[in-house]
């Protein structure tokens, strides 16, 4: 039996499917990968993006946090892919139990998928650090320089920067689902960024389905491996 055969016998067997997932969910949709040869991580500017897109220098230089974030992270009018739309229709199913992501885009919800762990928050969420008013992406992207609420407050998107902690909440949820799952599918994900990579240990079964154009670190643990876009798997589920 090939593997792609045996996938779809696993998928049709499984009654609590947890998906996790890394930026080569959104890159489908178009949405540039923070660490791909094309991606933020390869560009020139005057910081490393690490240190742009962390909490100290958000706080010492907003304007420039700001303008960055709007350039490179804000990605608004993005629509869901193949891989997004089965994984809800999964859920919708009752054979998908949760999507854990990396991602701050959105789409999931937006295909439609309702319990999504979101380890590194949305840029769909922004609130005032002020007030608490909770403030749209437009909002954000539309702002003359730091946005501000009508009490003066910047609105922060709530999004985990570096040097900033998981929420617990989700980190909790997360590893419930994923002790849970009977079958466990990791995507798009080169899964070399912690504390997100380590929720893999979590997982009790023997169906660990790794899908990634690269080799990971985890390729040898994996019941399954597929280097191909996720793309091209999903789209024969």
């Amino acid at each position: 039996m090939e593997q792609l055969d045996i996938f779809r016998k696993w998928v049709s067997e499984s009654s609590n499917i947890v998906f996790f997932g890394g930026a080569g969910v959104s890159t489908e949709s178009g949405i540039p990968d923070f660490r791909s040869v094309d991606g933020l991580y390869s560009q020139q500017f005057d910081y490393p993006p690490e240190t742009i897109i962390s909490h100290s220098f958000y706080q010492h230089r907003p304007e420039y946090f700001f303008r960055f974030y709007r350039e490179k992270m804000l990605p608004l009018g993005f629509e869901p892919n193949i891989t997004h739309k089965v994984l809800a229709r999964w859920e919708e199913e009752g054979i998908l139990s949760a999507v854990v992501t990396q991602n701050i885009d959105g789409l999931h919800q937006k295909a439609g998928s309702q319990r999504v762990y979101e380890l590194h928050g949305s840029v769909l969420r922004n609130y005032c650090t002020r007030c608490g008013k909770f403030h749209t992406a437009e909002f954000v992207k539309d702002a003359p320089s730091v946005p501000r609420c009508s009490c003066g407050g910047i609105v922060k998107p709530d999004v985990v920067l570096y040097e900033e902690s998981l929420d617990e909440d989700t980190i909790e949820g997360s590893i419930a689902a994923i002790s849970a799952a009977d079958l466990l599918i990791v995507g798009g994900t080169s899964l070399t960024v912690y504390p997100a990579a380590g929720l893999l240990r979590y997982y009790r079964g023997n169906r660990l389905v790794l899908i990634n154009r690269d080799e990971t670190p985890f390729d040898d643990q994996a019941n399954l491996v597929f280097h191909d876009s996720l793309g091209s798997i999903f789209s024969e589920l």
